[in-house]
C-alpha cells in the first residue's frame, strides 16, 4: 500500500515539527508549511489524502483556504482537519463552509491520529 500524503499548514514551528514527526512515525508522507501563501501549488503538488490546518496564520485566515479548497472541483474531496488554540468546534465556520473535522490545541495525539485515520476512512 502506498503512503498517504499529510499536508500540515501550522504557523508556529514547534506546532509544525511535532505533528510531522508523529506523521511520519506512523509512515505518513508529510509537507508542512507555516503560512498560507503556496497553499494551492502544494495542494496541487502533493494531492494530499488529509489536510491539517490552522486557523490562524500570519497571513490569512485558514478558514477562507478551506473556502478555496472546498470551492474547487479537483480539490473539493480532501478531508480537512482545522485546527485552533482560539476557536473551537462551534465557532470556526465561515460563511457556511465547515472543515471535515475540528481540533482545538493544545490536542492530544492519540486524539490527533483518530481523527486522521477517520478522515482517511471517508
Amino acid at each position: 500500500m502506498a503512503k498517504k500524503n499529510i499536508l500540515v499548514i501550522e504557523d508556529n514551528y514547534a506546532i509544525l515539527d511535532v505533528i510531522t514527526l508523529i506523521l511520519e512515525s506512523e509512515a505518513f508522507n508529510v509537507d508542512g508549511l507555516n503560512k498560507g501563501a503556496d497553499f494551492i501549488n502544494h495542494v496541487h503538488k502533493l494531492t494530499p489524502d488529509v489536510i491539517i490546518m490552522d486557523i490562524m496564520l500570519p497571513d490569512t485566515d485558514g478558514r477562507l483556504l478551506l473556502k478555496e479548497l472546498k470551492a474547487t472541483a479537483t480539490t473539493q474531496h480532501i478531508p480537512v482537519l482545522m485546527i485552533s488554540a482560539r476557536y473551537n468546534a462551534s465557532n470556526y465556520a465561515l460563511d457556511g463552509i465547515e472543515a471535515d473535522d475540528f481540533m482545538s490545541k493544545p490536542f492530544n495525539i492519540d486524539e490527533l491520529m483518530d481523527k486522521i485515520y477517520a478522515l482517511l476512512r471517508k
